[in-house]
């Protein structure tokens, strides 16, 4: 519903910035999009000016009028468009700077080989000067004809009678670091009830592990208790194999086994596709072990699954194994067979709601500020009905509002009325939401392509919001951005976005995870753009949204990922618990607007000289793909690259084209063992 504002709304910002660089880049540059396109930019930037500024009534306006949404979804789309025209330009303008650097340096390549030294993938062609004039020209047609497509748009906003606002400048504001986020309230009884049933033996010898049911609503905090056991020093004493599940929907017994046996330490890619196979190795894994198994957020009420999956979880000699089961469905819990061990989870008592959301709210306040606005407060949290995640929601939201207004406006918003959200706890996570600023909302939004219970590393997620362009445009620096994206995650923190950290001995954060809860809501927001496709591959065709631009593919055990030709506006793809070992030149051409693209811990040996041609990549990774030892010398072509990941690779040596990657910031080869030296060339960049 609200991912055509959210995306229109950061977008703008950027492309005015970028927009007004172009006439600069030209002369500087000395270069012409031979159709005179000064006048062309100066339109595009009058029309989405007048446009930012009725996108705050816009907003508002889109939960309930039709017409609206499909107004903001015309804006999305030619704003992306406009931000693919803008990058295939910036590309030419990095293509000229190391053009002139080789000439500066004496080192400019012959006629020959200048023919083929780049390929951009909006032209068929290589670099000549005819084809440069060429290219060029397509960007100003493009750019002439994005603009009609806009001030139809602009028009049309007439239609609407919208209210103008004036558009705010972005301000990043650096929260004091709390320890909020790890507080509990209410709960000790029944973590004590929990870790009782943990520690008892009551489960006869030879029958299956004893299976604990936890049932409550979504946000309830049924994982939340579920960790407070299986953290407890008692419990960890007690069971030398803890293994943690998300299972979520649908309830794949393949993934469920693939997932426990590789926390055991087992090699799931030796092991053949077939689900018996991996059963008779489960059994061998957990044979003689007292275990315990967490399977976090299960759906599934068919019996014939979990009864397969439950036989071969069964041991003959050890005593004392359990399975906690959390789930949202009664149905689940009676279809285990465990109505004596289950654990019916009720909402906190106003009071320790009250704490909950009080120790989050007023974490940097004064006594004089608390007593001040503690009516409105309570008001506040009698709309969380007891449900924790909403009291830590709001709580973060209401942290960074200091003024009673700022609190009353909460109080009394209109999203509360709302009966469109699919889940009563999406209402306090939108307004947490809508308070954010444009770039965050992005930021934020880009966190589903994880999958559900991923664990989040701090540094690799800034990394990938630069990829992408969230943390600033072409120009800033790379220490710049790194701030802002540190600045963009703490303000997440402190809203509740993210949950369970790891943090370093310093106590900054360096891990961390989401909410399933959090995680359905920016799936709510962002379906047709981001999607999380399951075990596809090789000749599968899979329908994908013509619209869609980030693509998660997960415990695919084809060696090759399927086919995406009819969806070429992609900018990410990322893979989880795969074992591809092949990528076809076809392939990789289909990836034209790529910018971020993940192909870690799989079995890959060779990447394809066509990655060359990917000339919008930002980010790259292929980390733990133990039989690559080599890459293409065209990985030189990659002008945009940030981020190089070829860590825990038997890779040899790095192609010393690699000096011509002008916008590489960060080169991560730990452990790449075969590895002797770096190129020569590396020292040119002012980035490395």
């Amino acid at each position: 519903m609200a991912e055509a504002l959210i995306l229109a709304e950061a977008l703008i910002s950027v492309l005015l910035e970028q927009l007004a660089s172009i006439t600069i880049q030209q002369v500087q540059q000395q270069v012409k999009l031979v159709v005179d396109v000064k006048k062309e930019v100066a339109n595009l930037t009058h029309n989405f000016q007048a446009i930012e500024v009725v996108l705050k009534d816009a907003e508002e306006r889109q939960v309930k009028e039709a017409t609206v949404k499909l107004w903001l979804d015309d804006l999305k789309d030619v704003s992306n468009e406009m931000e693919d025209v803008l990058d295939d330009w910036n590309t030419e303008i990095l293509r000229l700077q190391i053009e002139k650097q080789e000439k500066e340096a004496g080192n400019a390549l012959d006629t020959t080989k200048k023919k083929v030294c780049l390929c951009i993938p909006t032209a068929s062609f290589c670099y000549g000067q005819v084809g440069r004039v060429i290219f060029r020209h397509g960007i100003a047609i493009k750019i002439k004809d994005l603009n009609e497509k806009l001030a139809t748009i602009a028009r049309r906003r007439q239609d609407f009678n919208f209210q103008y606002t004036k558009s705010a400048t972005e301000h990043i504001e650096r929260q004091k670091t709390t320890s909020f986020v790890d507080q509990t309230f209410g709960r000790v009884d029944e973590k004590e009830l929990l870790v009782r049933k943990l520690l008892s033996e009551s489960n006869p010898k030879g029958q299956s592990p004893l299976v604990i049911p936890i049932v409550g609503m979504g946000g309830i905090g049924k994982t939340t208790l579920s960790q407070l056991a299986y953290n407890d020093k008692r419990v960890q004493e007690n069971f030398k194999d803890r293994i943690w599940v998300c299972v979520s929907d649908p309830f794949d017994e393949l993934n469920i086994a693939k997932t426990i046996l590789a926390r055991l330490g087992g090699n799931v890619n030796s092991i053949s596709s077939d689900l018996d196979a991996f059963f008779e190795c489960l059994q061998k894994s957990i044979e003689g072990k007292k275990f315990l198994l967490v399977l976090d957020d299960v759906w599934n009420q068919d019996y014939m699954k979990w009864a397969n999956l439950k036989l071969h979880l069964q041991q003959k000699d050890a005593v004392g194994s359990k399975i906690i089961v959390t789930t949202r469905k009664e149905e689940v819990a009676r279809m285990m067979g465990a109505p004596d061990n289950t654990i019916n989870l009720k909402v906190l008592s106003d009071e320790n709601c009250w704490s909950l959301f009080a120790g989050i709210a007023f974490a940097n306040s004064n006594q004089d500020e608390c007593r001040n606005l503690e009516p409105i407060g309570r008001d506040i949290v009698n709309k969380c009905k007891g449900f924790p995640l909403i009291a830590k929601t709001l709580g973060g939201l209401m942290l960074c509002k200091k003024t009673k207004r700022e609190w009353q406006d909460v109080l009394s918003s209109k999203i509360w009325e709302l009966d469109i959200v699919e889940q009563q706890v999406f209402q306090p996570l939108l307004l947490n939401f809508y308070d954010l600023t444009p770039m965050i909302k992005r930021c934020l939004l880009y966190c589903v392509i994880f999958p559900k219970d991923s664990i989040i590393n701090k540094e690799v997620l800034i990394k990938l919001w630069m990829s992408q362009g969230f943390l600033g445009s072409v120009g800033n620096k790379e220490k710049t951005m790194i701030d802002i994206g540190e600045s963009y995650f703490n303000n997440l923190v402190m809203r509740s976005f993210f949950q369970n950290f790891k943090k370093d001995k310093f106590g900054d954060i360096k891990q961390c995870q989401m909410h399933d809860i959090v995680h359905d809501f920016l799936q709510f927001l962002t379906k047709n753009e981001y999607l999380i496709v399951e075990g596809k591959g090789g000749e599968a065709r899979v329908k994908l949204p013509n619209k869609l631009r980030h693509l998660t593919i997960m415990f695919t055990i084809y060696p090759s990922p399927f086919s995406i030709d009819h969806c070429q506006r992609l900018r990410t793809i990322t893979t989880f618990n795969c074992a591809i070992s092949s990528l076809s030149r076809e392939w990789i051409l289909q990836l034209k607007c790529v910018r971020t693209l993940n192909l870690s811990h799989n079995l890959i040996s060779e990447v394809p000289d066509e990655v060359g041609v990917l000339v919008h990549l930002r980010y790259l990774d292929l980390s733990e793909n133990k039989w690559l030892q080599k890459l293409p010398d065209s990985l030189g072509n990659l002008v945009n690259l940030q981020t190089l990941r070829v860590g825990f690779t038997d890779v040899e040596k790095l192609p010393e084209a690699m000096g011509k990657m002008i916008s590489l910031q960060h080169l991560d080869a730990k452990n790449c063992k075969r590895l002797k030296k770096l190129p020569d060339s590396l020292c040119n960049l002012v980035n490395s």
